[in-house]
């Protein structure tokens, strides 16, 4: 069975070579990543076994790797958690990921070419139809791989883990994010991330991603956004769709 509690795994099946642990991980990452499991959660390792068709063993590795990764919390009780947020801790989730983005952005900025220009592009435009869904995995995940395609830019993205393990830590509100961008992100700063690239400007560069940024998750340290996932709200978000898109498009 893949489908539990709100959990969607369709997307993932076990690779061919791939080791059971592996997948197990991946999956339950995928899911962190995605927004897919909201703050505050359990999770049981019988239930996690029950859903993928799989053993205990794969799990509790797997929910022992995320634990250390800082995306789960184990309890004293023994319980994995995902942890509650507050504002002060997302301030500094989100300062740490300005000041990592920045400067891996700044550092990759060398190295794009026209080809990899037009992969931003249509990573971009990939993402704006995930919209028209709306299909927020999509959406999600299509930010992020706009980002890491940039980062990656450079032939040595040391940085990629660290940013990533940030990503890994916001996942939990990233569709709390999604349910408010129509009153926060009004500027497309994907555009104008492009827009420095194609003009060769560091400093501008790094303002759109500072942006992008701020615009796209800052309002998550709002005590009363935090607040709609206690009266489990999370579920009944609505979406931005097509005429926020076309918002943003109007704007190039």
């Amino acid at each position: 069975m893949n489908k539990h509690s709100g959990i969607n795994l369709d997307k993932l099946g076990q690779e061919t070579g791939e080791t059971a642990q592996e997948w197990v991980y991946r999956a339950l990452r995928f899911a962190v990543m995605s927004g897919q499991v909201q703050p505050g959660r359990a999770l049981t390792i019988r239930g996690i076994a029950d859903m993928l068709g799989t053993s205990a063993m794969p799990v509790r590795e797997a929910l022992r790797r995320l634990t250390s990764e800082g995306a789960l919390e184990l309890k004293s009780n023994r319980r994995i958690m995902v942890p509650d947020f507050s504002p002060a801790w997302l301030a500094e989730l989100l300062e740490l990921r300005i000041v990592l983005e920045t400067h891996a952005a700044d550092r990759a900025l060398p190295y794009i070419n026209d080809e990899k220009l037009a992969e931003l592009k249509q990573l971009n435009e990939d993402q704006n139809k995930a919209f028209e869904g709306p299909d927020p995995e999509g959406i999600i995940l299509g930010n992020q791989a706009f980002h890491r395609a940039l980062y990656t830019s450079h032939p040595y993205p040391v940085t990629l883990p660290m940013i990533e393990r940030v990503w890994l830590q916001l996942g939990p509100l990233h569709r709390l994010a999604l349910a408010n961008l129509e009153s926060s992100y009004v500027t497309d700063r994907h555009v104008e991330i492009m827009r420095a690239i194609e003009t060769r400007n560091p400093f501008g560069l790094k303002a759109a991603i500072e942006a992008d940024i701020r615009d796209g998750a800052g309002y998550m340290t709002q005590t009363e956004l935090l607040e709609r996932y206690t009266r489990d709200e999370a579920g009944n978000l609505a979406m931005p769709g097509k005429d926020y898109v076309r918002t943003l498009t109007k704007q190039r």
